[in-house]
């Protein structure tokens, strides 16, 4: 975990220093997100199933070298989990259905460090970094019946920290395609005096977007 954090704190550091460099290209994104959460407590981990949701932002790039970039972004995002089951429950409401979803609406700020490679008609790039995300809203919804979280009560956090990985093809023209991967480090669920008790999200993406 130090290592962990030390290569974060290294990445958001070059972000920094990166922001003094130019050019700067500005950029826009959108696209399918496929979020699920998962649950671990006394060494056993439990995935759910992916929801399907989307994303949709902005990004600044801010070149190093010829090479390397740093780039901030923000981002709103939906993320969350799908639940299964003979006969959900969810909270108070007992709905009978066999499915239900847990849904969070995040404003999410990712620094990203990236390897760019020309290629042909464009630029191959690949990199990752740290991202941390704030819960705008958050629901649960079965059977047609939804019902909010309520983050004082409920037992939720609204801060989500986490590392991305991504890559994807930049077209000369400024269009560009692209996937990612998102992994929950903190729990977003309070701590349990009782047991340990981790929910995290994680969430995959594809997407297009334009750099201008």
């Amino acid at each position: 975990m130090k290592k962990l954090l030390l290569s974060l704190t290294l990445v958001v550091g070059l972000g920094a220093a990166a922001l003094a460099q130019s050019p700067v290209k500005f950029g826009v994104k959108a696209g399918l997100a496929l979020p699920n959460m998962s649950i671990s407590a006394g060494g056993i981990s439990v995935a759910f199933d992916s929801r399907t949701s989307f994303y949709v932002g902005g990004t600044a790039d801010f070149s190093i070298s010829n090479t390397l970039s740093v780039q901030p972004g923000l981002t709103f995002i939906s993320k969350g989990t799908k639940f299964s089951g003979d006969d959900f429950d969810f909270g108070d409401i007992s709905t009978g259905s066999t499915s239900a979803t847990l849904n969070f609406s995040y404003v999410e700020i990712p620094v990203n460090l990236l390897a760019n490679f020309k290629v042909g008609a464009g630029k191959v790039f690949f990199g990752g970094g740290p991202y941390y995300a704030f819960a705008v809203d958050a629901y649960g919804k079965s059977g047609g019946v939804k019902e909010d979280v309520d983050f004082d009560e409920d037992g939720f956090k609204r801060g989500d920290f986490g590392v991305n990985f991504l890559g994807g093809f930049q077209f000369y023209k400024g269009l560009n395609v692209h996937a990612g991967y998102g992994l929950g480090i903190s729990s977003v669920i309070d701590d349990q005096e009782e047991v340990d008790v981790k929910f995290k999200n994680k969430v995959f993406t594809v997407g297009l977007g334009f750099t201008f």
